[in-house]
């Protein structure tokens, strides 16, 4: 079937995608992931590229209008100049860049552009790029905290465009235009600022004031702890501190806490300088401070599930007008801590995931367990002034539709403090800042915790969170286009969308158990907002059975059998999005790919050949690979700077032909020796830079590859995507090894890495 070429397919200023991908890594206030916490999330600069480039045709799709090829490239650079305007952080709103950018779709697809449809949606960022491109989006995902924040992307804000806000505050201002979803930010800000007043109110007194040495009275932003157990030592029997570090601030001449030993006992003081004692807990186990017994992990993981590990107060963090001051804590401030739980509070076992979660081995076994009692007590007055914040607005005369969006957003803000006001959360000592608990994908184990004031100003504070979201509602793109979606949907089921394009970030193999991990979020998520999404919101716990992730202990501790129901699940998946697709418009598909994946043979990994076999069995021709970088953005590359290489491939690819026909293996590599090269060729003239081209260069022979049903073996058995691979591979190392003269110590090294 003859189609018309797509920008992608053909070229792509890799070099200012990936530098503004990179750059966005620095970029927080008004970023949509700062919306809510989800792990490996695509840069919207990125995603923004790729849908363009798979809508705007390549200038060689038109030889009427471009009949030479430098007539081709003339124009091509054209289409890269608007390109790096419109992936520049700066422009993410530009109307005069986006117009130019969507007069450019319209243009190839006869103004008529086609919905966008992401079955993996995640975090998001590729439906929303969709949607401020115009396009109409629809984001699906199994995990409902995922959903949630596409609606919160996507769906909700284009509702309420020009809305004003309902609050009396703002009513009682004259005049005054709302462009986009500010009203709804207005709103968002001026309830959440009245739940904290409610809180105060409620809560207040969980977080007295505390006296400096000059007697006057400080705010408390922080409460430093340590986990305790009994010293085994039949002789000690001390109640033993387990801390990582005794260092408070690292800042000028440094602050730290001194344990102090009398009778058996030990007391704990603030002390200035650089000499702080080592901690007690390092890899190999713990040490009692007053007897010296080295302690291993096996007995602080019994008396942990023997409900045995307690935790001590070790210091305060106040705030002053020269900044932080720490403190030896009083007995009010440890009477105050000492509270029951709530009388009804979320709460889930936490799963038996040995990799992800360590707490279980030491007695924290439900998510419950995660939180002081006073943290509970806190986030339960919290998330359930949603609901009376959802019946304020509408008393001040929003309509219940607008006030269940409200409260959306202020369930946001509640949820991303239970990412700092955990007992996993940590006291960043050079910043001097709460230090939220997944700083990684995943719940380690935590020893000495810090524990947050939420009705401070300071890090990881309701105020805080709250300003976050607002911010991403006024910057949330507004798209005339209504009928964008977020649902809850498993990608290897057919959701009934037709000729569509599909942009999409699958998960791969068990690199990040996203469901597994979302529970943290999702239990308070549930609270908030179960009677407005009673379907989403119906189960305890987040879906598992059906996510694809090759999770071992999700069968029984089997490997192979949770490699089978990937494999299998991720070809049905694709198998769906064929369906989906359009002929004439390409599928783009990311790939995180790491550095380590590479065997004795210099084959690219299980999970680069599991995604490839499962696009190429689904019917799929693959027409190019294009690394993403957000490491890097411009800079040469050293041997030792292996962090350098791409971070994600996008595999680009389109529908086969029901009658492609059959080759054997002489005829693909024949094929390959005389299409690889010209191929080639145009990558590097398009300025590609040497840590790239290798793996840009997969896509054209897996082109070749991909484009017939089969490819035959000698023995009449169908090629495999690992045999074409090493033949591809070779075929590349021949081409670099013909210009070894022409390329670089650093071109070389990465010519060499790849193939």
């Amino acid at each position: 079937m003859e189609y018309k070429k797509k920008l992608i397919e053909v070229a792509l200023p890799l070099e200012a995608i990936n530098a503004a991908s990179s750059r966005e890594k620095s970029i927080r206030h008004g970023h949509p992931s700062t919306l809510h916490l989800w792990w490996a999330r695509r840069p919207l600069a990125a995603a923004r590229a790729v849908i363009w480039s798979s809508l705007v045709d390549d200038p060689s799709s038109h030889p009427e209008e471009f009949p030479t090829e430098e007539a081709q490239n003339k124009e091509r650079q054209r289409l890269f100049s608007i390109l790096e305007r419109l992936v520049k952080w700066e422009n993410t709103n530009n109307e005069e860049v986006l117009a130019e950018a969507k007069a450019e779709i319209m243009k190839s697809t006869n103004g008529n552009p086609p919905a966008l449809l992401d079955p993996f949606a995640g975090g998001g960022a590729i439906p929303l790029e969709a949607q401020r491109l115009g396009l109409e989006a629809h984001a699906s995902d199994l995990n409902p905290v995922a959903v949630m924040i596409n609606k919160a992307m996507i769906e909700i804000p284009p509702k309420f465009a020009g809305y004003p806000p309902v609050n009396p505050e703002s009513r009682r201002k004259l005049g005054g235009e709302w462009k986009g979803a500010q009203g709804l930010a207005e709103d968002v800000r001026y309830y959440g600022e009245w739940m904290k007043q409610r809180a105060w109110e409620r809560i207040g007194h969980l977080y007295p004031k505390v006296k400096d040495e000059n007697g006057i009275e400080r705010t408390v932003i922080a409460w430093i702890w340590a986990r305790t157990v009994q010293c085994p030592n039949p002789a000690c029997g001390c109640e033993m501190p387990l801390v990582r570090s005794f260092v408070l601030s690292k800042k000028g001449t440094g602050i730290y806490v001194k344990p102090e030993i009398e009778n058996g006992h030990i007391s704990y003081t603030i002390k200035t300088g650089k000499k702080a004692p080592s901690g007690t807990v390092n890899r190999k186990g713990a040490t009692c401070l007053i007897c010296g017994t080295p302690v291993r992990f096996s007995y602080i993981r019994e008396e942990g599930k023997a409900g045995r590990m307690e935790s001590r107060l070790l210091a305060v963090v106040a705030e002053s007008s020269s900044g932080r001051i720490y403190l030896k804590p009083d007995d009010c401030q440890v009477t105050t801590s000492q509270i029951s739980k709530p009388s009804e509070y979320p709460d889930a076992e936490l799963p038996y995931n040995p990799r992800d979660f360590k707490t279980p081995n030491y007695g924290l076994a439900t998510f419950a367990d995660l939180f002081t009692n006073r943290q509970l007590t806190s986030l339960v007055t919290f998330i359930d002034l949603v609901a009376e914040a959802r019946e304020q607005a509408k008393n001040d005369g929003g309509s219940e539709e607008y006030a269940n969006a409200v409260s959306v957003y202020l369930a946001f803000s509640v949820d991303k403090m239970t990412n700092y006001h955990c007992n996993l959360a940590s006291w960043h000592s050079l910043r001097e800042i709460l230090q939220c608990t997944f700083s990684r994908q995943a719940l380690p184990m935590t020893w000495d915790f810090c524990e947050g004031n939420p009705l401070s100003s300071s890090s990881g504070c309701f105020q805080n969170m709250l300003e976050w979201v607002v911010k991403c509602i006024y910057l949330f793109p507004i798209s005339s286009n209504y009928n964008s979606s977020a649902i809850q949907f498993e990608a290897q089921r057919d959701n009934g969308l037709r000729e569509v394009m599909v942009s999409t970030d699958p998960p791969y193999y068990d690199n990040i158990g996203y469901a597994d991990l979302s529970d943290f979020f999702y239990i308070w998520m549930r609270r908030a907002l179960k009677d407005l999404f009673p379907d989403l919101f119906n189960t305890l716990r987040v879906p598992k059975t059906e996510e694809l992730v090759a999770t071992p202990y999700r069968f029984n501790g089997s490997s192979e059998e949770a490699k089978v129901f990937f494999e299998h699940g991720m070809l049905e998946s694709f198998q769906q999005i064929y369906k989906y697709s359009r002929f004439d418009i390409p599928v783009t598909v990311y790939y995180a790919f790491k550095q380590t994946e590479s065997d004795e043979e210099n084959i690219a990994s299980t999970g680069w050949e599991t995604m490839l076999s499962a696009i190429i069995q689904a019917g799929f021709a693959i027409t190019g690979t294009w690394p993403m970088r957000t490491e890097m953005a411009s800079r040469a590359l050293a041997r030792s700077e292996t962090n350098a290489l791409a971070s994600s491939v996008v595999i680009v690819c389109r529908k086969r032909p029901a009658d492609a026909p059959v080759c054997t293996r002489r005829d693909f590599i024949n094929t390959l020796k005389r299409e690889l090269k010209p191929a080639l060729k145009k990558l590097q003239q398009s300025n590609i830079a040497p840590v790239d081209l290798a793996q840009s260069a997969i896509g054209p022979g897996m082109g070749v590859y991909s484009r017939f049903s089969k490819v035959l073996e000698a023995d009449g058995t169908p090629m495999s995507v690992r045999s074409a691979l090493q033949i591809i591979n070779q075929e590349l190392d021949l081409y670099f090894s013909e210009q070894d003269g022409e390329l670089d110590r650093d071109s070389r090294f990465c010519v060499d890495l790849y193939t």
